[in-house]
């Protein structure tokens, strides 16, 4: 397992990796939600810590668990009994990945913090790569991914929704953009001041805006081809992308009730052509069905899509926290004043 990256082609960026000197006095922390991946976190961790212990930087991981029950926490237990350096935040139950990324910014403590999954499908190999970018000014590091290792199916979906997202958003955001990637503290500060509940952190971190470049990034398989988040799951997640950083689905309706004006009055005229001048009679219900049906379709429809903005609004204004912390690991807790979450230190 150790060496599931090894063979891999270096599609990076001539950068050279940070030198000792560069990375005196500087720290790099690795966030990563957890759900049940018990068969990975040990060389998960070594891989991690191999990659930034030839950067030269102080280092942390910071492990997010999100409800895991398949033994995950317990092991996050004994690899941060055994090194101090990694530092683990449980939550109460299964609160998302969203909400885990924000839990593990906020236990951080780094001068940069690089975001990746905890399933082995994102490169610990890159992180050199990326803090290199990093002391060459950029504060946001995002990977660009390459052969995706997923189905046809899921690699059609994914392509379209990055493409059809970047179309209708307010905020540019790179297709093909994933969580993975690293963002300097100033960043981290500012998405962590963020009041939003629905969150899409890829979009967030287009959104603040600072110096930004894309990395280029291979993309492994799961090591067991089981993914934790499901077709549902994912759903949900590109509603909360396409709700929260673009208003076109609303806007759209506007031309719908464009299009519907000239459905009616096209109706209305040949209705009134065929009494007044051609004395034939006028089609009978089947017309009007289909017209009433196309015409109610298209109602449910905006009354959907109005819903998914309201929805929004409701979980916003009821000011639940976005997750709950059970205990933590070699993490303290603070309140912020500015936030409403909780930060960790």
């Amino acid at each position: 397992m150790l060496k599931v990256f090894e063979s891999r082609m270096d599609v990076g960026s001539a950068l050279k990796p940070p030198t000792q000197d560069s990375s005196r006095g500087k720290s790099v922390s690795v966030v990563m939600p957890v759900f049940n991946e018990v068969a990975v976190l040990r060389t998960l961790t070594a891989l991690v810590m191999q990659s930034l212990e030839s950067t030269g930087y102080e280092h942390e991981i910071v492990y997010v668990d999100d409800g895991s029950s398949d033994g995950s926490t317990e092991l996050l237990d004994e690899l941060a009994a055994t090194d101090a350096r990694v530092r683990v935040v449980h939550f109460s139950r299964n609160f998302g990945q969203q909400p885990a990324l924000q839990a593990g910014l906020a236990a951080s403590r780094g001068d940069a913090v690089i975001v990746m999954d905890s399933d082995l499908q994102d490169d610990p190999q890159a992180i050199p790569r990326f803090l290199a970018k990093w002391e060459a000014g950029f504060e946001v590091v995002y990977a660009i991914r390459l052969k995706r290792k997923e189905n046809l199916v899921k690699r059609f979906f994914f392509r379209g929704f990055y493409r059809v997202l970047q179309q209708i958003s307010a905020t540019p955001i790179p297709v093909d953009a994933g969580n993975f990637g690293l963002i300097d503290r100033r960043v981290v500060n500012e998405l962590l001041n963020l009041p939003e509940v629905s969150r899409f952190y890829p979009g967030l971190r287009h959104w603040v805006g600072f110096r930004q470049c894309g990395e280029p990034v291979e993309r492994a398989a799961r090591h067991d081809n089981e993914p934790r988040v499901s077709f549902w799951g994912l759903v949900r997640l590109a509603k909360t992308a396409i709700f929260s950083f673009s208003a076109v689905p609303l806007g759209a309706f506007y031309h719908l009730a464009g299009l519907s004006c000239l459905v009616f009055f096209g109706l209305v005229g040949f209705s009134m052509y065929h009494k007044l001048w051609s004395g034939e009679a006028i089609p009978g219900w089947t017309s009007g069905l289909l017209t009433a049906s196309f015409f109610g379709t298209l109602n449910a429809l905006g009354i959907a899509i109005l819903g998914e903005y309201v929805i929004r609004i409701f979980d916003q204004v009821r000011l639940r926290p976005t997750f709950i912390v059970d205990r933590t690991v070699n993490v303290t807790t603070t309140q912020s004043p500015k936030t409403t979450h909780t930060v960790m230190r």
